[in-house]
């Protein structure tokens, strides 16, 4: 993975935090869902996926576990795309996926 730009060289990020009892449970169905199709790597408190299909770059996510504050635990996405468009690429997969996967605790991701 290091022939690709560190993720705090692109300038094209957003984040999202998304409010459950259960994050670890979703972290680690998202990486093992999407670690099928694109690399996975373990960071400081959680996971780093590279947006890497086709040969083609598009940028990096990290899900993260915040479990810090007022003792309610809460995941916590970043997004980082080379462009506007393959931000939103990397937004749109990552949310539509949560937000499947966490249906019937009616997750929802918004991405600022």
């Amino acid at each position: 993975m290091s022939d690709y730009p560190a993720p705090e060289t692109l300038h094209h990020t957003s984040r999202a935090v998304v409010e459950t009892s259960r994050p670890q449970r979703y972290v680690k169905q998202m990486v093992s869902h999407m670690g099928r199709k694109i690399p996975i790597e373990q960071i400081p408190g959680g996971h780093r996926l590279t947006f890497n299909r086709d040969n083609v770059f598009r940028g990096y996510a990290d899900l993260l576990v915040d479990d810090a504050q007022d003792d309610a635990a809460r995941l916590l996405l970043l997004a980082y795309g080379t462009d506007a468009q393959n931000l939103t690429a990397v937004e749109r997969a990552l949310g539509n996926h949560l937000e499947r996967f966490g249906e019937r605790e009616g997750l929802k991701v918004n991405f600022s």
